[in-house]
């Protein structure tokens, strides 16, 4: 029996200038999308401002960037979260998108591509497990992180050294692969309870 492919979002967390996270964020997007298991959407939240102040009726300009990002989240089945460490933490941007969204997260598997100085973003990582436990989400073991990332990509975007790289996206992706897959069935046959 044919699987469809599972609706992957790859979320690009900071929205500063001269981020390094779309660097980060398309290479993992070529990796994943040489598989056919998976369908990839790239939301990349500088793209769409989210209101930073939660109300009922927000601005046009919110609304408009709530538009275009709610669906996508909705639609996801699984979620890659590209994210920089900012003060042993994750950026601001990101936590907004999570917030304004809590049943899209429920019974999905959330997966980490983390980059920074010493540490790579794995104490972004470890606070952001905190918070999708609390929306219901599954965090993947496994990630993948880039320790002084400047240093890591070349000039065409490509990892200096792939092999190890390569090998822990191959992990990932395995791993989201399977729970995507099996918590996609756990929500047909029974829907999702908080």
């Amino acid at each position: 029996m044919a699987t469809a492919p599972i609706r992957l979002a790859v979320i690009i967390g900071s929205v500063r200038e001269g981020r390094f996270g779309p660097t980060v964020a398309n290479w993992f997007a070529r990796q994943a999308g040489d598989r056919e298991d998976f369908a990839i959407d790239i939301v990349d939240l500088a793209e769409h401002p989210l209101p930073t102040v939660i109300t009922t009726t927000p601005t046009a300009e919110g609304a408009q960037a709530l538009g275009a990002v709610m669906p996508r989240i909705e639609a996801a089945e699984a979620f890659v979260v590209v994210t920089p460490e900012y003060n042993h933490s994750f950026p601001a941007a990101l936590k907004n998108a999570i917030d304004w969204h809590n049943s899209q997260w429920h019974a999905k598997p959330v997966a980490f591509v983390s980059y920074g100085g010493l540490s790579g973003g794995l104490r972004a990582v470890e606070a952001l497990r905190l918070v999708f436990a609390e929306l219901h989400a599954v965090t993947i073991r496994d990630t993948v992180s880039f320790h002084g990332a400047w240093a890591q990509f070349g000039p065409d975007g490509e990892p200096v050294d792939p092999e190890g790289s390569t090998t822990a996206v191959k992990s990932l992706l395995d791993q989201l692969a399977w729970w995507a897959i099996t918590l996609r069935e756990g929500r047909e046959r029974r829907p999702y309870v908080p």
